[in-house]
């Protein structure tokens, strides 16, 4: 994607199920659910650069001993911020006393982060701010160790004014309104009453104070905090918990829009948000890792029991589209065929725009991580030239020489590396018609290798959403190249419509596609549509999101997709440049057939999988009309 798009958000949660003295004597250090923490945090980093945080918790420490240790930052650097707050008390240690640094019985008695139980996280801030208050794990403490929540998640709601005010009637005061800290203090109201029902419940039996504490933990009922706390909950998420006693969880939406997999043996249970961070930092095969599945919570309780519990009624499956687009790691098996499938399906459109002339076509990509698609396109090119070649041959019937055979056989696509990333430009420059220089300097191109104005440049791109970065820098850059046209080829279809559910894009008036439509209906008299559609959504402004309908649908109705990308062509046209410009999308159709178990695509179609997408939509197009900056949920 060559312009950066943020997304919620990556967890990870490591439950070492030996005590601390059997990694020292195994694997040389207590530290191995440390070390592995961080190497999966890093591996996530893709995840999220807002900010990061860790928790520890040490299970069955002494009354008056610390068991929780947390660090977060919001740095430039958070990862290596939030581990250096770590390591602090280590290297003091390691200059002092070396021996008591290896000694797992003292570390987990003395020092912080030495104990079974970690949760990380990795923020995309798509709601509220990059204070480090917003970045995540956090905290609901008690003096009763089976009261207090640690919790991360990648997630989003569309309904947090309902759940805000269901705690408010409840009598509480949450003390900010995010989804944050209305999911953590709507979990934690049933953590509550679940600790008040077993405390009246083992007092009726006789027991004392102490006992009944240890019995709660015991028995505390994971799965039904989460039914009771989960139901109002409308959106995507992958949510961990740690309970102080020892208890943790990760919870997954019905839908299964967001990720969250898992791998255990006898040693250790480790969740991550993408399976191929666990493939390599454990070092096992993929079949071994397993997908939480929609609408099941991964619970492990505090004596090392690890079952996949039924907390919300799966729906039809919808997981992001956009996970396998673009924002998981390309090193997973399956998202890499999935991303070369999305470039395949594109040759036949693509050799259709070109005429299929291929001896003054280049073929390249931009940014980098379209390479993979860009591998799928190539062979795409090369199975239907194949093809062509074939039906030529057989017409030569007995009059086939070695020569012909050659002249056809050397029919071959123009493959090259056109663009390579040079510089981060920094956003510090004010004056934005610099800035603007600037940007446009952000590749260097290879000269001499298009023919100008004679050859067609063919670049392809994992999505196009706002255009931006298009329209500003990379048609500049490539014009350089003197070309006579360039094709721009998204290999995800045309964004449409607003996320909801962990994607930072809220805003209809950001995406290009919209804007066209747009346009399109003020170039055709049809204005008086957009006003039909306005009215609508107002009058269904204030109904229960269940009720909402996505009128928004209507404003794309009178066009085809080819219409629209034509339109977005010529909006996004640089006047400066010489070469024309046109721009191919992958179709719905396609993007399923590539990626046949993740079918959430309710940014290009509209159809929301819950139903606080369609209010969010509702809200985002009012909004669009009215000039409102504001968010739409």
């Amino acid at each position: 994607m060559s312009e950066q798009i943020k997304h919620e958000c990556g967890i990870v949660l490591i439950r070492l199920l030996k005590p601390l003295e059997y990694y020292q004597k195994k694997y040389g250090t207590w530290r191995y659910g440390l070390n592995k923490l961080y190497l999966l945090m890093e591996k996530q980093h893709n995840r999220g650069q807002d900010g990061a945080g860790a928790v520890n918790l040490k299970i069955d420490q002494p009354a008056g001993k610390q068991y929780f240790s947390r660090h977060r930052s919001n740095s430039a650097n958070p990862i290596k911020d939030v581990f250096a707050q770590i390591n602090a008390s280590f290297v003091k240690l390691q200059d002092n006393n070396p021996e008591l640094l290896n000694d797992p019985v003292y570390a987990k008695e003395n020092l912080p982060f030495a104990g079974e139980l970690y949760l990380g996280h990795l923020r995309y801030g798509t709601f509220g701010n990059n204070s480090i208050e917003f970045v995540h794990p956090v905290m609901r403490e008690n003096n009763w160790r089976s009261r207090n929540l640690v919790m991360a998640g990648n997630f989003n709601l569309t309904n947090v004014d309902e759940i805000f005010q269901s705690l408010f009637d409840l009598g509480q005061h949450p003390k900010d309104y995010t989804d944050t800290v209305t999911i953590l203090e709507n979990v934690g109201h049933f953590l509550d009453e679940e600790n008040q029902m077993l405390f009246k419940k083992y007092k009726n039996e006789g027991q004392n104070n102490r006992q009944i504490t240890a019995s709660i933990e015991d028995d505390l009922n994971i799965k039904a905090i989460l039914e009771r706390s989960s139901r109002r909950w409308d959106g995507g998420y992958a949510i961990a918990g740690v309970i102080g006693h020892g208890d943790s969880f990760v919870a997954r939406d019905p839908w299964g829009i967001r990720p969250a997999c898992y791998y255990m043996d006898d040693e250790i249970v480790v969740v991550a948000s993408e399976r191929p961070v666990i493939q390599t930092a454990m070092n096992v095969r993929s079949v071994q890792i397993k997908e939480i599945q929609p609408g099941h919570a991964l619970i492990i309780k505090k004596n090392g029991t690890v079952t996949e519990e039924l907390i919300r009624v799966p729906q039809e499956r919808k997981s992001c589209s956009f996970e396998r687009i673009y924002f998981s790691r390309g090193s997973d098996r399956d998202i890499y065929t999935e991303r070369k499938q999305l470039g395949f399906l594109l040759a036949k459109p693509i050799l259709e725009k070109v005429a299929f002339d291929l001896e003054h076509t280049v073929f390249s990509y931009i940014p980098n991580t379209a390479e993979t698609a860009f591998f799928g396109m190539m062979e795409g090119v090369r199975h239907e030239m194949n093809s062509i070649k074939k039906k030529h041959i057989l017409d030569l019937g007995a009059n086939i020489t070695s020569e012909k055979l050659d002249e056809i056989l050397k029919f071959e696509p123009r493959v090259e590396k056109i663009a390579i990333k040079d510089v981060k430009m920094r956003t510090f420059i004010a004056d934005d018609s610099t800035r603007d220089d600037l940007v446009a300097h952000v590749y260097d191109v290879t000269y001499g290798i298009v023919k100008n104005t004679v050859d067609t440049l063919v670049i392809i791109d994992d999505s196009i959403v706002r255009g931006t970065t298009l329209k500003r820098s990379i048609l500049k850059i490539l014009d350089r190249l003197h070309p006579k046209k360039i094709i721009v080829v998204s290999s995800a279809p045309q964004i449409r419509y607003p996320d909801c559910y962990g994607i930072d894009m809220a805003k209809l008036g950001d995406f290009c596609a919209f804007a066209a439509a747009i346009e399109l209906l003020k170039d055709r008299g049809q204005q008086s549509l957009i006003d039909d559609v306005y009215k609508r959504c107002k009058e269904q402004q204030n109904l229960p999101k269940e009720e909402i309908v996505n009128y928004v649908k209507d404003i794309y109705k009178s066009f085809t997709t080819e219409e629209i990308s034509d339109k977005i062509a010529k909006m996004l046209t640089p006047k400066d440049i010489d070469a024309e410009v046109e721009l191919v999308y992958q179709s719905v159709e396609n993007l399923h057939a590539a990626c046949p178990n993740d079918l959430g695509d309710w940014y290009f179609t509209g159809n929301y999988p819950t139903p606080g997408g369609n209010k969010v939509v509702n809200t985002s197009f009012i909004n669009f009309v009215e000039g409102n900056s504001g968010r739409s949920y």
